[in-house]
């Protein structure tokens, strides 16, 4: 079996910048890499199948319509000499639907992994417009690595010096429709919306950068608390919880993070926030380059 970790995606910052023509909205976001996430294994079969197990398990169809099996089939449509089917295994940790691109980072290990077991890789430009084909956040989480996202998530910069963060990753347990997010910004196709990001978003310096991330928001968040109050809930604990220097959410929700200057600082959040919302999913982690493979709580 060959198998691939799929980080959390978190967007520290996400900026709509507009809406196309043909209806897309045009993004600017800041993608870092958490420590904890998904977790895929597959090897060369005679036919696709999908098994998937783990603690949001329940939430997941195994047919068709699952994003990991799509991408599967995906290579093996689009290169037929060079890859085939394939049994797929997913521990699934992470949410479903909770704005940290958890059917992404899937598809994108399922990439990783068909290209590691069959020793082949597709032409560079062809295997992201794949990618972009199968969802708006597949190219960033093919990467792995922290970068800015912009346009409708085919435009990718590396961050190379991204500092690294300590975090606290919380899902109070809501769903939110990306789709009526997006509905409620109201905006028409062709308008331009909000400013972009600074061109040189993030200094190296943790403590300047999170003062820098201060200066920066998600404009998706106040649409996604509107229609759902437990986020504007969770947002509420994560600023009152000692040491959180920045509480925002991530994507279109509902998982929130909140940006802590040391580890133990972070792992004490986690402790605090699992006692008072035993319900709350709450982990730990290190945002990043996509490195680490483990939470820290």
């Amino acid at each position: 079996m060959i198998g691939e970790f799929a980080p959390a995606k978190i967007n520290l910052a996400l900026h709509v910048t507009g809406r196309r023509a043909d209806g897309y909205h045009l993004l600017d976001s800041l993608i870092a890499f958490a420590s904890v996430g998904d977790h895929v294994s597959l090897r060369k079969a005679d036919d696709f199948s999908l098994a998937i197990e783990g603690p949001f398990a329940a939430g997941l169809e195994t047919g068709e319509g699952n994003l990991a099996l799509r991408a599967a089939r995906a290579m093996a449509q689009g290169w037929p000499g060079l890859f085939g089917p394939v049994h797929i295994r997913l521990q699934k940790n992470l949410p479903v639907a909770s704005g940290i691109g958890g059917g992404s980072a899937d598809a994108a290990a399922v990439i990783r992994a068909m290209m590691r077991a069959h020793d082949a890789s597709p032409p560079g430009e062809e295997l992201a417009a794949m990618a972009l084909s199968l969802g708006a956040d597949v190219p960033v989480c093919l990467t792995g690595r922290a970068c800015r996202m912009r346009g409708i998530g085919e435009q990718l910069r590396p961050l190379p010096h991204v500092p690294r963060f300590f975090a606290l990753l919380v899902n109070p347990g809501v769903a939110v429709s990306t789709a009526q997010v997006f509905a409620a910004l109201g905006l028409r196709k062709g308008q331009k919306a909000h400013a972009p990001l600074p061109e040189d978003p993030l200094p190296q310096d943790p403590r300047q950068a999170l003062f820098a991330l201060r200066a920066m928001r998600n404009d998706l968040q106040p649409l996604a608390c509107a229609l759902q109050t437990e986020i504007t809930a969770c947002l509420t604990a994560l600023d009152a919880v000692p040491g959180a220097r920045l509480a925002r959410m991530s994507g279109s929700g509902a998982t929130c993070f909140a940006l802590f200057e040391t580890e133990s600082a972070a792992r004490a959040a986690a402790l605090r926030l699992r006692k008072a919302h035993p319900e709350w999913w709450a982990k730990a982690a290190v945002l990043g380059n996509g490195q680490a493979s483990h939470t820290i709580a």
